[in-house]
């Protein structure tokens, strides 16, 4: 892969099986077990059996390895084992990992995962805490003394500008919030089931830190979900339709720090979704206008706003009356906001409901789908299509 050219990965993978288990604020159960629950389900739904996979990857923030979740599921031997860093960032990156041990021939059968107790046990949004001194870490140095000490501080730096540059208010947000609660209030698996909320009630809700309220920001959750990954050939004799890796990208922007590069030249956009963005459509020879549903990493509502215009479905600076007009179909599980959080892991597997014609909230005829991860952190993204789709 490079950042200016094509690569050779799109159409030589495939998610094959989804697995998850409830989403809750208290699981009453250790993040391995979540992990290896969510692991069994999605091997069911693809029809296939522990003894088939030869491959594992997860986010180096996990805390169950991959060699003790493939112990604890009755994974035997074990030929590619990988994880991906950058916190939500590193969610579609695993399956791009998956991607390349399969296509290399690497491993025949990879499965992602990710499990955790966000609500019961380390919450994120409290805040940094304590952090053993990295060099990554020494960029916070020059923010925490000042306050800015979540993750919610961090995004309303670049959330005001944003609000600056181009005249708008806090309402601007609304918008995306109302659609992921849509959304979730039809998804039985949804945290906000059956609790759609108007403009009204954002603009009701709380101050977290000023632009953000309450409603702009992302649920915390517990919380397992697993994906599996194989070749087409191996596809066509499972059970379920295949959701082909049409393309895959990671993405860092330059003077990139993890959720706070305040020292970019321009903090209405971001430039780490920029890349990923060049990279997917390169590959895929799409364009926005060919994207079938967006299933966008919604861990606060403005950088939903961000990402949109830098892939290229709106100019900056529109993306709220673009949200509002519905004018792509658009975390259609509730995203994080409404289903769970989880990583953007749960984005995914929705991403592969829409491809199998099996979502709560299916849009009619999707083909393709685009998904993305964490952004603020270096990133990822994938756009999945249906068999015929590849490029």
């Amino acid at each position: 892969m490079s950042v200016r050219r094509a690569d050779t990965l799109g159409g030589r993978a495939a998610i094959v099986g989804i697995g998850a288990t409830e989403f809750s604020k208290d699981s009453g159960r250790s993040e391995l077990r979540l992990a290896v629950e969510a692991v069994r389900a999605a091997l069911d739904d693809a029809g296939l059996t522990p003894a088939d996979v030869d491959g594992m990857v997860t986010f180096t923030m996990d805390t169950s390895p991959e060699i003790t979740v493939a112990q604890a599921a009755g994974i035997g031997e074990l030929s590619f084992f990988s994880r991906v860093h950058y916190g939500g960032g590193a969610a579609c990156a695993t399956v791009q990992q998956a991607a390349l041990a399969v296509a290399g021939g690497v491993a025949d059968v990879v499965v992602c995962y990710r499990a955790f107790n966000e609500r019961s046990g380390r919450r994120f949004g409290a805040g940094v805490q304590h952090r053993e001194p990295t060099a990554e870490g020494v960029a916070l140095g020059w923010q925490l003394p000042f306050g800015l000490l979540t993750p919610a501080s961090w995004v309303a730096m670049a959330a005001q500008r944003y609000l600056h540059a181009y005249g708008l208010t806090p309402d601007a947000f609304g918008h995306v919030a109302v659609t992921g609660r849509r959304h979730a209030a039809t998804n039985p698996a949804a945290y906000f089931h059956g609790r759609p909320i108007t403009l009204a009630d954002h603009a009701a809700s709380r101050w977290i830190v000023e632009p953000l309220r309450l409603l702009d920001c992302c649920q915390e959750t517990d919380g397992g979900q697993a994906l599996v990954v194989t070749t087409p050939e191996r596809a066509r004799d499972l059970p379920r339709p295949p959701a082909l890796i049409i393309a895959a990208a990671q993405g860092a922007g330059r003077a990139q720090e993890a959720m706070t590069g305040f020292y970019r030249h321009d903090l209405t956009g971001l430039p780490e979704a920029g890349v990923v963005a060049r990279q997917l459509w390169r590959t895929s020879g799409l364009r926005p206008a060919d994207i079938d549903v967006g299933i966008l990493y919604d861990h606060f509502t403005p950088f939903v706003l961000m990402q949109l215009e830098e892939f290229g479905f709106c100019a900056p600076g529109e993306a709220a009356d673009f949200v509002a007009a519905d004018a792509l179909p658009l975390n259609t599980h509730g995203g994080q906001l409404g289903e769970a959080y989880l990583h953007g892991m749960n984005g995914i597997a929705e991403a592969v409901r829409q491809l199998r014609g099996t979502s709560v909230n299916q849009v009619p005829g999707a083909a393709t789908t685009l998904v993305t991860a964490g952004t603020g952190v270096p990133t990822s993204g994938l756009i999945l299509g249906t068999p015929g789709t590849e490029p």
